[in-house]
């Protein structure tokens, strides 16, 4: 029987690249975002065209917990969690809208809380569970004027292994991966802008404006990051629960 993945915020980005790579593998996916547009439930359909799993997707605001715990509800069944929900915003903190810090904080980390509290009986019922947090190599380290986004990536790593600990004598784990810079469409959109803005190539705002902190001076890409939560899933990583995953090019070794 499948196993089926719930991956908060795919629609697009990282989200959307691991689900496609879950379902590659084999596995039932639930996409999931704030919108409900018709494009949105296409890409489910896409999904399941192409790679003859079931894929769904089911709209719910991770800035809400109870809309959070109730997508974990609708979703039916819960294999797999993979929390990768998030937004940014950048300030200095004495001016940190206060607004925005508790979006992030709720998306970003509370969301996760909400989820996993929700699927954690489902997996315990079902005998086997897969929880997968998409912290950040800002969960390991810092950067100024992201507060929010820190705070929040640093309490997800605590929390993944807070829930190892809790189910470490199940068949369940628990471990947050943590990308570096990744290739999403948000991140390409930004290139042009930034290279008009600094009289650089787009080349140049790669290597000395984005990846500046990243060693590899490349991107990880969404299927590298999919391929990471698939191993996460298999039987090789059974007894992997509690850690962090780096996949940062070099970022955190520093």
């Amino acid at each position: 029987m499948a196993k089926t993945a719930v991956i908060t915020g795919s629609n697009s980005g990282i989200g959307l690249g691991v689900a496609w790579e879950m379902a590659r593998a084999g596995v039932d996916v639930v996409l999931n975002s704030f919108t409900d547009d018709e494009k949105d439930h296409a890409l489910a359909t896409e999904i399941a065209k192409e790679t003859g799993v079931n894929a769904r997707y089911i709209q719910a605001d991770m800035s809400d917990g109870d809309a959070c715990r109730a997508l974990i509800e609708t979703a039916g069944g819960c294999d797999i969690l993979v929390n990768n929900a998030g937004i940014q915003h950048v300030s200095p903190i004495e001016d940190f809208p206060v607004e925005k810090w508790d979006a992030i904080i709720a998306i970003n980390m509370s969301s996760a809380f909400h989820t996993t509290a929700t699927a954690l009986p489902v997996m315990r019922e079902r005998g086997w569970g897969r929880i997968v947090n998409i912290a950040s190599a800002h969960g390991l380290t810092a950067s100024p004027f992201k507060s929010a986004y820190i705070a929040a990536k640093h309490g997800v790593v605590g929390m993944t292994k807070t829930v190892a600990l809790e189910t470490a004598r199940e068949q369940i784990t628990c471990n947050a991966i943590c990308p570096g810079y990744v290739l999403t469409p948000l991140v390409e959109a930004q290139i042009p802008d930034t290279a008009k803005k600094y009289g650089m190539t787009e080349e140049e705002v790669k290597q000395k404006v984005i990846l500046e902190r990243q060693p590899s001076k490349e991107f990880a890409t969404v299927e590298q990051l999919g391929g990471t939560v698939n191993f996460l899933c298999s039987d090789a990583a059974a007894q992997i629960t509690g850690t962090t995953i780096s996949v940062d090019g070099g970022w955190t070794a520093l």
